[in-house]
């Protein structure tokens, strides 16, 4: 059970979700072992009986009031929800809450007396032991998060924070975090490179150092795991570890989003599903590889703007397949595309005469097959720089048997896993 896992989020703002009992017949057969849901629906957690899915319930923000203030709601609400399904439905933990301190910062008072007072309840049935009770928070509740070796909980907060961190340390529970690099990167563009928001493989000129450890980051992630590491450890707290609840990257968005896409969405899920099964840890804790729960499992239709709030999902309400994960190695995990073909393409936004370098090398010394892209034949046409060089890029990609460097020209190519084909059909 220690195995580092991938689960989901499920939301259920979607105008047609399936019954729950279906739900959990897709979970089946798509190969989901861990769940997290936003209440305790008493009908999936029917229907999570006997499956042998692992499931977080949560108590939502407008109950912390109540539960927070009475030891008996508390109690009563662990019979209602969890005492009536365990052991059939394996519930392994309660995320009391959800970025209370950060969304409802006048229910913070109340975060860990609700804790505990649940905690008392799963001693009273005898579950303290199975079920961890934590709350998940905002990566926005540590400051300075870059270099992590520099990074603190925000000092305002030490009234909850402490006690909440001697809770979790006492109950071997583990500090739930929702850590999202979109929104390092929308928040630092310029700074923050998109290819190490999206995991992808770096050149050590390009992976990022913090200068007092000399640790090296290859992505934004892990950076951001390991200054969750580092403000506890300013709090003397070194044997909590981290459960990161949310991360994940849109595939649609308005114009003020443009790299919330489909490619840039299965690039980071399926980069963030192999990193979690390559178990090689955070560049502080090597020995230790936090689990993910990714948001999230179904595309919630009918979420609030901005666009991409309704566009987070690898599936739509009905189950169909938002995109087609790359996750080779895998086995049969979720929409996957096993063929695990990719392709190389121009970067947007590059200097045009630093494609032209490049396409001039590809066609030349590159011995690319350029030929299509000649004027009067198939893919001449658009005539620009950057599609010509995306189909010169690819053809030596391919030649070279998709090795590992060759899709880089300088740094002006990107892999990706769509057809730059359909872009040439599309744009003639």
């Amino acid at each position: 059970d220690n195995d580092p896992f991938v689960g989901f989020n499920i939301g259920t703002d979607v105008s047609n979700l399936l019954p729950p009992a279906n739900v959990v017949a897709f979970l089946q057969a798509q190969k989901v072992t861990h769940v997290r849901l936003y209440d305790a629906n008493p009908e999936i957690l029917k229907a999570l009986a006997k499956t042998k899915i692992r499931v977080i319930i949560s108590v939502p923000n407008n109950q912390l009031l109540a539960i927070g203030s009475s030891n008996t709601t508390a109690a009563s609400w662990i019979d209602r929800n969890v005492v009536a399904y365990y052991p059939q439905t394996l519930i392994t933990a309660i995320a009391v809450g959800d970025e209370v301190l950060t969304t409802v910062p006048s229910s913070a008072p109340l975060l860990v007396p609700a804790i505990e007072s649940l905690y008392s309840g799963l001693v009273a049935a005898n579950l303290h032991t199975q079920i961890k009770i934590s709350t998940p928070l905002a990566a926005s509740v540590i400051l300075d998060p870059f270099p992590p070796s520099q990074s603190f909980f925000n000092q305002s907060l030490s009234s909850v924070m402490v006690p909440l961190l001697k809770f979790l340390s006492r109950t071997g529970s583990p500090l739930m975090m929702n850590l999202y690099p979109y929104y390092v990167f929308m928040q630092n563009k310029g700074v923050v490179p998109l290819d190490n928001s999206l995991f992808k493989p770096l050149t050590p000129t390009k992976e990022m150092v913090d200068p007092n450890t000399l640790l090296h980051y290859t992505n934004v992630l892990d950076a951001m795991i390991d200054a969750a590491y580092f403000s506890m450890k300013n709090l003397n707290v070194t044997d909590v570890v981290v459960l990161v609840t949310e991360s994940g990257w849109p595939s649609k968005g308005d114009s003020k989003e443009p790299y919330a896409t489909v490619d840039n969405a299965d690039t980071y899920n399926s980069n963030l599903i192999k990193h979690v099964f390559d178990r090689s840890g955070s560049p502080l804790h090597p020995e230790v590889t936090s689990s993910v729960y990714i948001y999230e499992l179904f595309n919630e239709d009918l979420r609030a703007p901005p666009v991409s709030e309704a566009n987070w999902g690898l599936f739509h309400g009905n189950s169909t397949p938002v995109y087609l994960l790359h996750v080779s190695g895998s086995g049969t995990f979720l929409a996957n595309d096993t063929t695990n073909q990719t392709y190389c393409v121009a970067m947007d936004e590059v200097d045009g005469k630093m494609l032209q370098t490049a396409l001039d090398w590809a066609c030349g010394p590159g011995r690319a097959n350029c030929s299509e892209i000649q004027p009067g034949e198939t893919c001449y046409q658009p005539n620009n720089v950057k599609n010509h060089a995306s189909y010169a890029f690819d053809s030596y990609y391919q030649k070279s048997g998709r090795a590992s460097g060759s899709c880089d020209f300088k740094g002006v190519a990107m892999i990706t896993t769509t057809d730059p084909s359909k872009y040439f059909f599309l744009l003639v």
